[in-house]
């Protein structure tokens, strides 16, 4: 199972609320992980990496404040989008919310399809290719909507996992992506692939990004792993 699905950490410590988001977020196409308290919420972000977190305020143990400000503080983390969820209305709570970094503050209780737009609102921000936008870098334009890639306006044949790849180093360029880091977006968590296949899917996708000339827009950096631009 590979990991296109755009991935929604839902942190809600009330069952039937939590159950209620992940079967809506589910039936839109997102994959789906949840977390009933703060202190696991910090631990799941590290190991499955969201893309958008939909974050209660009032949480057992750590709240979801002091979630939202560990994560803002860390560079790891601190462009994952967050929508915080709140029974408190008042504007000083709204702003504080805001203040703390959440990108997003929606009040209890909440219509659930206002909920998924602003989910989505959110990943047209981090993950433009998930919502079938369009992507361009320099002369290489990709369609999500479609799966077709050109170059100087030239068709380009890939691969499934060459697109993938392509996908994601084009809605973040310039970002260095470890090969453990693209495993898990490019293959999914649920398979085991040889970081060493990397190699050999990113040595194909430079072919055929200049297949009909022009220079490797592929970077790699020693140490560290590849990157766009």
């Amino acid at each position: 199972m590979t990991n296109d699905r755009p991935t929604v950490l839902i942190v809600e410590d009330e069952p039937a609320q939590r159950e209620v988001l992940a079967y809506n977020l589910q039936s839109e196409g997102f994959h789906v992980e949840v977390a009933p308290d703060g202190d696991e919420a910090l631990i799941l972000v590290d190991e499955v990496q969201p893309d958008v977190i939909v974050l209660d305020w009032m949480l057992p143990g750590t709240s979801g404040i002091e979630v939202c400000r560990r994560l803002k503080t860390r560079p790891e983390t601190n462009a994952i989008p967050v929508i915080m969820l709140s029974a408190r209305s008042e504007e000083v709570d709204r702003v504080r919310g805001l203040e703390t970094g959440a990108d997003d503050y929606v009040v209890k209780p909440y219509s659930v399809l206002e909920l998924m737009a602003r989910v989505r609102n959110q990943l047209r921000r981090v993950r433009p290719a998930a919502v079938g936008k369009q992507l361009t870098y320099e002369d290489i334009i990709l369609d999500a909507e479609t799966h077709r890639v050109t170059r100087q306006n030239k068709p380009l044949k890939l691969g499934p996992t060459e697109f993938r790849l392509l996908t994601t180093f084009m809605e973040k360029p310039g970002r260095v992506w470890s090969r453990e880091q693209l495993l898990d977006r490019v293959w999914g968590r649920d398979i085991y692939v040889d970081s060493r296949t990397v190699d050999v899917h990113i040595g194909r996708l430079r072919k055929s990004l200049c297949v009909h000339g022009g220079e490797d827009p592929l970077r790699t950096v020693r140490g560290a792993g590849y990157a766009l631009g």
